[in-house]
């Protein structure tokens, strides 16, 4: 069984029809690419994946459960992982509480434990705190856990974000183009990261990514779609030696 399967997958907007019958199979451990043109759908089918839109049409099954209406924080809890293209943290809260605040879908209290400080309440805590202190520390992150994040450099920042997703052990992680406003040397670091994230955590990878560098680099398969709709897949040599996708998508980077 895959660990993703999407069958007929259609999302509309009113009139505007922003994804047309998407189809993909991901198998556990595989890092897949999904690129295509500014506005041909990648972020509205990751938004599909992680609940934050219902499809009009079609199915998410995720590790045998169909993901049809559940809303974020129940898909999260079934170990789904996410990034954004704009880089979403709690930019007045230190780094350590913003990996905190990813456990929050199952915290596994209530309000009045809280205010009590319930045994349960206190040992929960301890896990959160635990789980936090070993993601920073396994990210290189643990010098600046008391530190915002407005005041880390861009590439820290997105390592952070990225350590905020890994934080729950998520089976498939989705990232957002993680290259998006790095420089080259950031570029470099965060392939090496991507790397050794496949290599150290039984984990899955998606990833939306505009350039090419990165998706050549460590995509094992990917999708190209553009208006919605798949146009090409295949091994990163294929897709790149196809001469739609090199006028279309690639250009001049790809020859």
């Amino acid at each position: 069984m895959a660990l993703l399967e999407i069958k007929n997958l259609t999302q509309r907007f009113g009139g505007l029809q922003a994804v047309s019958d998407f189809n993909l199979r991901l198998e556990g451990g595989e890092l897949m690419g999904l690129i295509g043109p500014n506005g041909a759908g990648k972020t509205t089918i990751f938004n599909l994946v992680s609940g934050f839109y219902s499809p009009s049409e079609g199915d998410i099954v995720f590790d045998g459960t169909n993901t049809r209406g559940l809303k974020p924080h129940s898909v999260t809890a079934l170990g789904v992982g996410r990034t954004f293209q704009n880089i979403r943290l709690w930019y007045d809260m230190s780094v350590l509480d913003n990996i905190r605040l990813s456990q929050h879908y199952h915290l596994g209290y209530n309000v009045w434990d809280c205010f009590l400080r319930t045994p349960r309440y206190m040992r929960r805590e301890r896990d959160i705190d635990k789980t936090a202190w070993e993601m920073l520390e396994a990210m290189d992150l643990k010098e600046f856990a008391q530190e915002r994040p407005k005041n880390l450099p861009y590439g820290l920042q997105r390592r952070v974000e990225i350590a905020r997703a890994m934080s729950i052990k998520p089976k498939l992680l989705l990232l957002d183009e993680p290259a998006a406003g790095l420089n080259s040397a950031d570029v470099d670091g965060l392939i090496k990261l991507i790397r050794w994230l496949k290599s150290e955590f039984p984990i899955t990878i998606w990833m939306i990514e505009h350039q090419m560098k990165v998706v050549m680099s460590l995509c094992t398969y990917i999708k190209v779609i553009d208006f919605g709709a798949s146009i090409a897949e295949g091994l990163p040599e294929e897709v790149r030696s196809n001469p739609m996708v090199i006028q279309a998508y690639l250009g001049e980077e790809a020859v």
